[in-house]
């Protein structure tokens, strides 16, 4: 079976096969077969009752057909497709690198039916959050020690929804967790049998290689599109800083998308919130009252708004983008 990865799928123009198939394959199938007879049954290991060791035999046809073994191996099916050799692949530089490939998109076509994932991270915390959060993947942080977190990420085949959609961001992600350090991961991956699941572990040390590009700087269109409204320059004393760090309370944590610095040295974190899930909107409405002691300005979509309670009154509403007026008037209102 071939597995395509689920991103960057060359064109099927991209790879060459050997187009030698020689008309004389069939016949010398016969012949081989033929003279392989005599000696059955073949074995690896002769004894008193099957003495026709299989290398013997091989080397002893290979010498009446006036050919060596390899060179009949290669040519004995060689009419059959399945068995055309790959002799180059675009876009790789070596056979290693197409099998690292490959073996990364056979793990990517077992996540399609991960009930969930959870990663714990000692290294790279914040650049997996961030990957996770680019693929769009529902997630929710703990921290487990001073310099260990927990990120659980629900899984296409969970209860709350299987989408193809949602299967290819979890495939997309996992490159990106390839390209990072210091991390374990366990999926719960549902089986074929009713009821029966098995657990996938990966970790650096397995040795697969990611082969994507570093992620986009954005979570969404939505952040990018106001980064660059905003600009580098301060406004009202206000300056807008990309990575602000991350917050924890307990054993949740917090990691804005946004921290303002004000010029005077106060610090408000934006967290922007699109079109997800009731159940996860709520969850995140109720992760941020546990740091309500601390100023948050909420950027929130009107679609999820609609659908979510107990928002704080500071909370900015926007249909498709950030308004860099209404994000000022929301600091005012926060830090006052």
């Amino acid at each position: 079976m071939t597995v395509r990865p689920a991103a960057s799928r060359p064109s099927a123009s991209s790879w060459t096969m050997s187009q030698s198939i020689p008309t004389t394959a069939a016949k010398l199938r016969q012949k081989i077969f033929r003279l392989a007879a005599k000696h059955h049954p073949l074995v690896e290991t002769p004894n008193r009752l099957f003495d026709s060791e299989g290398e013997r035999v091989k080397a002893q046809i290979a010498a009446e057909l006036k050919r060596t073994w390899p060179d009949l191996e290669e040519e004995l099916f060689a009419d059959v497709k399945e068995f055309h050799r790959l002799i180059s692949f675009e876009g790789y530089p070596d056979s290693r690198a197409l099998l690292s490939r490959y073996n990364v998109a056979q793990v990517q076509a077992a996540l399609y039916l991960a009930i969930r994932m959870t990663i714990t991270a000692s290294q790279d915390f914040k650049t997996i959050l961030r990957h996770a959060k680019l693929a769009g993947l529902l997630h929710r942080i703990a921290r487990l020690s001073p310099d260990i977190y927990r990120i659980e990420l629900d899984g296409p085949a969970s209860l709350l929804r299987q989408t193809r959609l949602y299967g290819v961001n979890m495939a997309r992600f996992l490159p990106k967790l390839l390209a990072c350090q210091g991390w374990e991961m366990e999926a719960l991956i549902r089986t074929p049998r009713k009821g029966k699941h098995v657990r996938l572990k990966l970790s650096p040390e397995d040795g697969l290689q990611s082969y994507l590009d570093p992620p986009e700087d954005f979570d969404s269109g939505v952040e990018e599109a106001f980064a660059q409204k905003w600009g580098d320059q301060k406004r009202e004393g206000w300056s807008l800083i990309r990575e602000g760090g991350i917050m924890h309370r307990g054993q949740k944590v917090f990691v804005p998308d946004f921290v303002f610095r004000h010029e005077d040295g106060r610090e408000i974190p934006m967290e922007v919130i699109g079109f997800w899930t009731t159940e996860y909107l709520q969850e995140k409405v109720e992760t941020l009252r546990l740091f309500r002691d601390q100023p948050i300005l909420l950027a929130v979509g009107q679609a999820g708004a609609k659908r979510i309670s107990g928002l704080p009154k500071e909370t900015i509403f926007f249909k498709e983008s950030l308004i860099v007026k209404h994000v000022l008037s929301g600091l005012k209102e926060v830090s006052d």
